[in-house]
């Protein structure tokens, strides 16, 4: 966690660059006057197709991407597949969408979204939710995108995989306690530990359940059964 109060730049950081993917262009234009009145976020090309996102973002390599999840030519899901697998350092993509219930919602986290935004948000909290994306040690992941988790996993009727075995008793608590969101500061707090012990535990988790950040490794832990809604 940075020192920063949450939602709040840090002094002297370079701006984060945003790229908005949107089918409606009234959307994108609303998205960018409000990101841009900030002084610490830049928004830095738009796409108006999934394919074109995706095509946006090989070229811009922004920082954040604002996707919205029904777009044509090729979905937010595919898109964000797309980025993900073709960018060695690739951005952190907010899923945006008009209801929090979506299915598609769910789809895009699985298939490596870092976060998800309703597009009725209100500016602060849009602002706030690309500041606090960008950061590694947090996580973007509502109550109601938990509860699609942990309804996808009681339909599926888990089987614990091979990696449940394999985390140490801290690492299956830091586990746990970052499907409910704490970054780790708030965890090392929780546990009574250092920051830099519980970034070495978030580091064994991710290696051994497979996942390139907090989000995936939350949403392996729901599919395994490791957690349930509320954490």
């Amino acid at each position: 966690m940075t020192s920063s109060p949450a939602g709040t730049p840090e002094q002297g950081a370079a701006p984060l660059r945003i790229v908005l993917a949107d089918d409606e262009r009234m959307v994108r234009t609303a998205l960018r006057v409000i990101l841009s009145a900030e002084p610490d976020l830049e928004v830095v090309g738009e796409a108006a197709t999934g394919a074109e996102a995706v095509s946006v973002v090989r070229e811009l390599r922004p920082d954040v991407v604002l996707m919205d999840v029904r777009m044509p030519d090729i979905d937010g899901i595919r898109a964000t597949e797309q980025i993900l697998a073709t960018l060695t350092d690739p951005p952190r993509i907010v899923v945006v969408t008009t209801f929090e219930n979506d299915s598609y919602v769910y789809e895009a986290l699985r298939a490596g979204a870092s976060g998800f935004l309703l597009k009725r948000a209100e500016a602060e909290a849009l602002v706030g939710a690309v500041r606090l994306v960008a950061r590694s040690d947090s996580l973007l992941f509502p109550s109601a995108v938990r509860a699609l988790a942990a309804e996808h996993a009681r339909r599926s009727r888990p089987q614990a995989p091979p990696w449940v075995a394999r985390l140490t008793e801290r690492e299956s608590e830091v586990l746990r306690l970052m499907a409910t969101g704490l970054t780790n500061a708030e965890i090392a707090a929780r546990m009574g530990v250092g920051p830099a012990t519980v970034k070495s535990h978030v580091a064994g988790v991710l290696a051994k359940t497979g996942t390139r950040d907090r989000t995936q490794a939350v949403i392996a832990a729901y599919e395994a059964g490791f957690v349930r809604d509320g954490g």
